[in-house]
């Protein structure tokens, strides 16, 4: 039956308890007793069996020694008690022993009885024995046994004639002894396996449920993260799997709301701060009318860099988004793109940082102007944040150092410095968000952003090994347009 929408209802979810009223700890009980009750069944079958055996190989043993008197005796000189009290010690009504071809009754009751079930002591095996001791507990009472069994020195067998309910009577009371025994032995045994399966196993593996469960239920409680028990075993590895997987997701849940609360506090003042963004690029226009040769000089900067300011503001809101905007390549020429980023961080000759730029002349890039100058100021803002640390400055030895070549269809960009270096243990979250940062009120953004403009640009950013210092590596491959179009010039 279909819903009002169209749609085929679900089957109504089980209730948790529902779910756990056949627990592990149950399922481990009934699986011990499933396996002791297997063993009590593959020890007590061939032990009843056994039992048979050996009762009737007693009588045959006493029949043996009663064929041993009986034969020294003179045939006629053997008193009818005598054979009647050695046919009762047997619990036998006929003992014959065969001998040279011929068949001796020894002796014999009043009146012999004729045998149901045909047995052959010598050539018995194991599931023979199981299931005649099984056919004797079943039968009726009343019935007879012809048992062949080994003879006595000289002879070829002997056999007896015997009633089968003694055989049966024993065979009942030693089968009802030995489940009694068998089941108290099976019930301590049970109990020790169940104990110790319950401590090693059942208990760890629930405590892991709880654990996952009060972690899924607020998982940014890292008070609610396992502490691992320090056992060996595979439970103590899957303990301290579950900790760090805890732990490495409390710190991405962290990561992601203070992205979040960061998208939220720029989404508050993004508007007011463009509008007096707008308000100084007003005041910069006036300024580009006043005649003094120095304003004339700084006022195209200045508007610049309020457009550029205002366009980075525009663009906040759209870092680690889909909406991310697509570089508008065009030739940009590095030499001057290097020189304005120098500028842009104050750092005119004769400061406290020296600046080497190494660029052929007239060497072009095929990128995005404003992408491009924020790649390379994010990195010059980071080296000059990682030179300012030490004191006092040496421009001989506080340096940052450009160099810019082409090879081919692709430019090579490479901007080292003379700092102390990135730690090891950040050089494998260089690239996220809020993790790279070493500078106290740093951000972290700053190489997240370059790495993805760069991305953007079919290019590839990475810190270089074993350098002095911190030196990155950028390559820009030109765009297939743009490649072909440089070919057909080279050719022409």
């Amino acid at each position: 039956m279909l819903d009002p929408e169209g749609h085929s209802p679900q089957p109504p979810a089980s209730p948790p308890d529902a779910r756990r009223r056949f627990g592990l700890s149950a399922k481990v009980l009934l699986l011990t007793l499933v396996v002791m009750a297997a063993a009590e069944i593959a020890v007590l079958v061939p032990t009843i069996a056994n039992y048979r055996n050996a009762w009737l190989s007693d009588r045959l043993a006493g029949a043996r020694t009663a064929a041993l008197v009986l034969d020294a005796a003179p045939q006629d000189g053997i008193p009818v008690d005598l054979t009647r009290e050695l046919l009762a010690s047997v619990g036998a009504k006929v003992i014959v022993v065969k001998k040279d071809e011929t068949r001796r009754l020894l002796a014999v009751s009043d009146m012999p009885p004729q045998a149901d079930v045909h047995l052959d002591m010598r050539e018995t095996g194991l599931w023979d024995s199981v299931r005649e001791a099984a056919a004797t507990l079943l039968s009726p009472d009343g019935r007879i046994l012809r048992v062949v069994g080994d003879p006595p020195p000289g002879a070829d067998f002997i056999e007896i004639v015997l009633p089968e309910t003694p055989l049966r009577k024993a065979l009942l009371r030693f089968t009802f002894t030995v489940l009694l025994v068998s089941l108290a032995i099976a019930a301590l045994v049970g109990l020790l396996v169940y104990v110790a399966l319950n401590w090693l196993f059942v208990r760890p593996m629930r405590r892991l449920t709880q654990r996952m469960t009060l972690f899924r239920e607020n998982p940014e409680d890292a008070s609610r993260i396992i502490t691992p028990s320090g056992r060996g075993d595979e439970i103590g590895t899957a303990e301290e799997a579950l900790e760090d997987l805890q732990r490495g997701l409390v710190s991405t849940l962290n990561q992601k709301n203070h992205l979040a609360a960061l998208g939220l506090a720029v989404s508050k003042i993004n508007h007011d701060l463009r509008n007096l963004l707008a308000s100084a690029q007003l005041l910069s226009d006036r300024l580009s009318g006043i005649p003094d040769p120095t304003v004339q000089r700084f006022a195209p900067k200045l508007m610049a860099a309020l457009d550029r300011a205002i366009a980075y503001c525009e663009q906040t809101l759209s870092y680690g988004r889909a909406q991310e905007k697509l570089p508008e390549r065009r030739p940009v020429a590095l030499g001057p793109l290097f020189e304005e980023v120098r500028e842009t961080l104050g750092l005119a000759p004769g400061s406290g940082i020296g600046w080497i730029a190494a660029v052929e002349p007239g060497l072009t890039a095929d990128a995005d102007p404003d992408q491009l100058f924020r790649v390379i100021l994010n990195l010059a803002r980071n080296a000059v944040q990682a030179l300012e640390a030490r004191n006092p400055p040496d421009p001989a030895r506080d340096q940052i150092r450009l160099a810019a070549r082409r090879r081919g269809a692709t430019v090579e960009i490479e901007m080292s410095d003379t700092g102390p270096g990135i730690p090891p243990a950040r050089r494998q979250h260089l690239f996220e968000a809020f993790v790279s940062s070493a500078r106290r009120g740093g951000t972290g953004l700053g190489l997240p952003i370059a790495g993805e403009l760069i991305r953007a640009h079919g290019g590839e950013i990475r810190l270089v090994d074993g350098a002095v210092g911190t030196t990155f590596a950028i390559t820009l491959p030109d765009s297939p347009d743009s490649a072909r179009a440089r070919r057909e010039r080279l050719r022409a």
